[in-house]
């Protein structure tokens, strides 16, 4: 392992030595360098672009709003800061040293409800055809609260949804697949710990409150060598640092569930700022008055916390605590006669990450990160019987999860334009408990099936550059090294990644990229709908990990003066030892119980459960996208092609998976009507998923030996219907489409507060789109036969909503 390490060491020494040689060489540069933030509030901004005026000469503040801009000395020179959503701000320099620092504050551009302000793009704004990165999206916090959105509760994730690579599970689902990718090959982050599950109500609604979200960035192909450990796509959120000037209360009150944010500073001198969130249903209340007599106690609910602390101790130190947690919980309780049943299913996310910002000089940054995060499920049962011979107690308990601890530590070097390096590592300490089940029964003894906790380490080191050797060509060259160990096996991987762009006349740009991507933890799941249930489980002797290749070829066009861009992308990309579960096995029971008695028996390794294979997607994806404006939103389609293979499942044959869609279209327009009216609406057309549904069935007959009612020994027939499915997934359901709209009323109070009113209606037209499939059988008196027919059913139908929310 060190000698990768020390490998990538020398790689970047090399480079920072020729950096400084050509510092060197240009004695007479000047280096401006400082923190972007929000007016008002003192929140940092990440991915601002700051621009020389009449010059290509540019950068972009990284994640904690620092950015570092060297130049040839002049007596004098304008340098412009823009970002979507803020106004334009421009500073004159008299540079008379080498180093300057300008702290900016930016201005949003809609900040008052009784004006919307429309800031016209120029030159110096950023530009995506000049962005070397290429398949990424990001998508404006405001914007993600003004879609309509199922049960007015807003979601990040469903927003996502919409985007063009970015498939959609089943109805009403939060579940994404990116270019052919499953769920758990996305890397969600939040303030850089991973979230494993990322969805409350059986993956109806994401963990994530929009309302203490700063920043969203989905990254789907072309990863710079910084990202690592899944193959399909990396979802990086910014949680909001609350206000260093006054303080803010905002909040609402929806259909099914209540949020408030606070935020504020903490000590006089504004150097340090809290933000706290806090979300619950109240599902549980609601349905309390339709709940049967024998059934009360039964309930559902969820609920998150999000907490972050941060002070500045100056210019070259600041210190971030950052928290998310969350459960959701279902309690269900059966009082009958006779008969008593309890049971509880459990399952949550906890979060915790403390970042050291740190910096060396105007052009050297450094971030140290300690992550903590965890994710856990559990269900328990007890079920008590009264029969003649007495009470008979059965009881069930059922965990699994997985837990991390890790280290993060990040520089960014910025010595000229030409050159902008990047390098880091990540280790991070595994804890898996793959499952464990106890059951104790009065007649049948007590049972336990448990797998012990499983260790492993896992290390990502990586080195970046982002080269601009022509005003119109610029390159993000990288390597990382990846390596994972459990007491049984080590695997170690180098993975190049490459990205181009060439800036073409009239904003066009022509981007290319190629990336190498490694995933050593495995998500197994019964139904692909990322439940609960689903087991994290790690790389071993047996199971391989994930690995990917991806290249991609796009076009990028910029309108400046009508606000908004182009992009076409067509990709292709190959998956190996991707895993699945066997035909009929399950990963609760294993095949490996084992009694608790003197004698252990021996268990089955849970790894036999699991078959690998591979599979491959391409298309192509367009995208239409206006950020800012009076009328904003975008237009987003996906023409793909998803298959795997496996020798163990379908025969050995290619299949389509159920996420596989050929087409997939989303409209979406948000237009302010007036300065206090918003009005919304959503329009989503889809490929129908595939389902794997019987084409024919026969009957078996058998003899069952047994005894008759005189105790003498007889053979009874019986039949046995096998449903016969030939292929898996061979059927596909109807195409998906449905509208939603929405509309929101703001108004600014006496006081200073603003309140705002959202009706929405999901599904306007009542679109009965498939959820299942089931057999039907209908008796003919007639012709005293039976027929079958396939019957589809939705889940849902056209739904109202309406929600208050305030701030003040």
């Amino acid at each position: 392992m060190n000698k990768p390490i020390g490998l990538l060491c020398l790689l970047l020494s090399v480079l920072l030595l020729f950096d400084t040689s050509v510092m060197g060489q240009n004695a007479s540069k000047i280096t401006i360098s400082g923190y972007i933030k929000e007016a008002g509030s003192a929140e940092l901004l990440p991915g601002v672009h700051v621009m020389l005026k009449g010059t290509r000469i540019g950068t972009q503040s990284n994640n904690y709003g620092f950015y570092s801009l060297s130049f040839q000395a002049q007596d004098s020179i304008e340098v412009v800061y823009s970002f979507v959503g803020y106004q334009v701000f421009s500073q004159k320099v008299h540079a008379k040293s080498k180093s300057v620092t300008i702290n900016v504050d930016l201005k949003p551009s809609n900040q008052d409800l009784e004006e919307v302000k429309v800031v016209a793009n120029s030159i110096e704004q950023q530009k995506l055809s000049e962005q070397v990165q290429m398949s990424q999206i990001s998508i404006p916090i405001q914007q993600i609260k003004e879609i309509p959105a199922f049960m007015g509760e807003k979601d990040v994730l469903k927003v996502l949804q919409l985007m063009p690579g970015v498939q959609k599970g089943s109805e009403g689902n939060a579940g994404i697949y990116v270019r052919g990718g499953g769920p758990d090959q996305n890397l969600l982050i939040l303030d850089d710990a991973p979230v494993y599950n990322a969805y409350h109500l059986f993956g109806f609604f994401s963990v994530f409150n929009g309302d203490a979200l700063k920043s969203v960035e989905l990254t789907k192909g072309g990863f710079p060598a910084r990202f690592g450990g899944r193959l399909s796509s990396v979802i990086e959120m910014q949680m909001k640092e609350g206000s260093k000037q006054d303080y803010h209360v905002e909040g609402g009150i929806g259909l099914i569930g209540a949020r408030v944010v606070a935020e504020g500073p903490i000590d006089k001198q504004k150097r340090s700022s809290f933000l706290v969130s806090a979300r619950r249903t109240y599902l549980d209340i609601l349905t309390q008055p339709l709940i049967p007599k024998e059934q009360k106690g039964s309930r559902y609910y969820f609920y998150d916390f999000n907490a972050k602390l941060n002070y500045d101790f100056g210019q070259k130190n600041r210190l971030f605590l950052s928290g998310y947690f969350g459960q959701d919980r279902l309690y269900v309780r059966d009082m009958q006669l006779q008969s008593k049943l309890e049971s509880s299913i459990e399952w949550g996310n906890q979060t915790a990450t403390m970042r050291w910002n740190h910096l060396y000089s105007d052009n050297l940054f450094s971030n140290l990160s300690l992550i903590y995060s965890k994710y856990d499920f559990t269900t328990s049962s007890l079920q008590s019987n009264l029969d003649a011979i007495g009470i008979n107690n059965f009881s069930l308990y059922y965990s699994s999860g997985i837990r991390d601890l890790g280290a993060k530590f990040d520089i960014d070097f910025l010595p000229n334009p030409i050159h902008t390096l990047k390098a880091g590592a990540l280790v991070t300490m595994h804890r898996f408990t793959p499952s464990a089940i106890e059951l104790q029964d009065d007649v049948a003894s007590r049972y336990k099936d448990a797998v012990e906790n499983i260790d492993a380490l896992e290390l990502g080191v990586y080195v970046e550059d982002n080269y601009k050797p022509l005003p119109n060509l610029r390159f993000n060259v990288g390597l990382r090294y990846s390596s994972f160990s459990t007491s049984e096996k080590e695997y170690h991987n180098w993975e190049p990644r490459g990205a181009m762009a060439w800036t073409l006349p009239k904003d066009w740009a022509l981007k290319a990229s190629y990336a190498v991507m490694n995933q050593y933890i495995h998500l197994v799941s019964n139904s692909g709908a990322s439940l609960p249930t689903d087991l994290w489980v790690p790389s071993t002797n047996l199971i391989k990990p994930q690995r990917s290749q991806q290249v991609a070829l796009g076009f990028a066009k910029d309108f400046p003066e009508r606000q908004f861009s182009i992009t076409l992308e067509g990709f292709y990309k190959t998956m190996n030892q991707i895993v699945a579960l066997k035909e009929g096995s399950s990963f609760i029971l294993n095949g490996s119980i084992q009694r608790f008695t003197q004698t252990k028996t021996q268990e089955s390794p849970w790894e036999s459960n699991m078959t690998a294979g591979k599979g491959r997607s391409y298309g192509a994806e367009f995208l239409l996208q206006k950020k800012t404006g009076k009328f904003s939103g975008w237009i987003g389609y996906t023409l793909s092609w998803i298959f795997h293979q496996f020798d163990e499942l379908n025969f050995g044959k290619e299949f389509y998976p159920k996420y596989d869609r050929r087409h997939d279209l989303s409209l979406v327009g948000i237009y302010h009507l007036k300065p206090n009216v918003t009005l919304s609406a959503t329009w989503v057309y889809g490929t129908g998923n595939v389902f794997t549904i019987p084409i024919s069935t026969y009957e078996v007959y058998s003899h069952i030996p047994g005894l008759n009612q005189t105790g003498v020994n007889q053979y009874y027939n019986s039949a046995r219907e096998i449903p016969d499915y030939r292929e898996r997934n061979n059927f596909r359901a109807p195409p998906y489409h449905r509208l939603d709209v929405g509309v929101q009323f703001h108004k600014k109070m006496k006081k200073g507060h603003t309140r705002t009113w959202e009706f929405g209606v999901y599904n306007l037209y009542n679109r009965k789109n498939a959820y299942f499939y089931s057999f039907k059988s209908t008796y003919n008196t007639t012709t005293d036969q039976t027929t079958k027919s396939l019957a589809q059913y939705a889940l849902f139908g056209i739904i109202p909503s309406a929600t208050y929310s305030f701030k003040f």
